[in-house]
């Protein structure tokens, strides 16, 4: 496309088409929105949609309860396969077993809590309606 740079003449790429490209958003507009709200950080400072990637530079992004710690390992502009999307990028080792460790402990709390305790269904509520009665 006319206007785009292209990441083989090293030019640097917006930040929130790199997320995009990279498959952290659904759309540009996600990714923009999350640079907006202080999700995102580059080099450890909040920054703005607009602001240039280049390789080298780090990446803090916050996905709910989770955080990725990236390294740019290459730029594009355009969207492709997951293959080629994480290629673009390496995750620190560190922050990728302290989100792994954090989701296993919302699976392991959602096990925790056994279904059918707590608020009674509405049928539940007319059994003991009823029972009260004497019905």
């Amino acid at each position: 496309m006319k206007g785009l740079p292209d990441p083989a003449d090293g030019e640097p790429a917006r930040l929130d088409r790199w997320l995009w490209a990279a498959r952290f958003f659904k759309t540009r507009a996600l990714a923009a929105a999350a640079i907006a709200g202080g999700r995102i950080q580059v080099n450890g400072a909040k920054v703005k949609r607009a602001r240039p990637l280049r390789v080298g530079d780090v990446v803090r992004v916050r996905l709910g309860p989770y955080e990725h710690l990236l390294t740019v390992r290459a730029l594009s502009v355009h969207r492709g396969p997951a293959a080629v999307a994480a290629a673009l990028y390496e995750e620190d080792p560190a922050g990728r077993q302290r989100r792994l460790h954090l989701a296993e402990q919302h699976r392991l709390a959602q096990q925790s809590f056994a279904r059918g305790e707590g608020k009674p269904s509405k049928k539940e509520r007319r059994d003991l309606i009823r029972l009260k009665r004497g019905e």
